[in-house]
């Protein structure tokens, strides 16, 4: 049986620590596209823990972890838009736990999953990503041609990244988990 999604038991608040500490600083690993913006491994990060521990873990890790990113990798200025964008992307990423019979822990899932974290996460991306290329603009008075290339290089290559390195880790941590799970005790 599923948890609530809002409990905070110890086990969601160590997976939301790791979770942020990871994506935190492998935020610093980036290939550069254009300026001020990378294609970022650390976005499996999300997948993974989103599709593990749920939506409010992938939303506190990528929001806590993008400020982590910031602190040590963005010359100590936090950029709130983006923060927002990686706790929506979070979010979207850990939408597809919500089904009763996804479970990576206990190696449940379905194709109709597989897919469902696959479509969610990238829509989380591009949603994620536009949201703080619109705040960039009427916030921080940035260009607006420039906040949509940067969007559309972040979103297509991180999607990539999503879909490369992230879901293929969940669909590896189901059949791992699927497999332990056939063991029998013999008396």
């Amino acid at each position: 049986m599923k948890q609530s999604v809002l409990n905070f038991s110890t086990k969601t608040v160590v997976a939301i620590g790791i979770g942020a500490a990871l994506y935190g600083l492998l935020g610093n690993i980036s290939i550069p596209l254009i300026a001020q913006t990378a294609l970022r491994p650390a976005i499996a990060i999300l997948t993974i823990f989103g599709a593990m521990f749920g939506p409010v873990v992938g939303l506190l890790s990528g929001f806590i972890g993008h400020i982590i990113t910031d602190l040590t990798w963005g010359g100590g200025q936090i950029w709130w838009t983006w923060v927002v964008g990686s706790a929506v992307t979070g979010l979207g990423m850990g939408l597809v736990s919500m089904s009763r019979s996804f479970n990576v822990n206990e190696g449940s899932s379905s194709t109709s999953h597989i897919v469902t974290l696959a479509v969610a996460g990238s829509l989380a991306l591009a949603v994620g990503f536009g949201v703080s290329s619109i705040l960039d603009v009427y916030l921080y008075g940035e260009a607006p041609d420039k906040m949509w290339a940067q969007y559309g290089f972040a979103t297509v290559s991180n999607v990539i990244v999503h879909l490369v390195l992230g879901v293929p880790a969940v669909l590896g941590l189901l059949k791992l988990n699927r497999r332990n799970s056939n063991l029998k005790v013999m008396k």
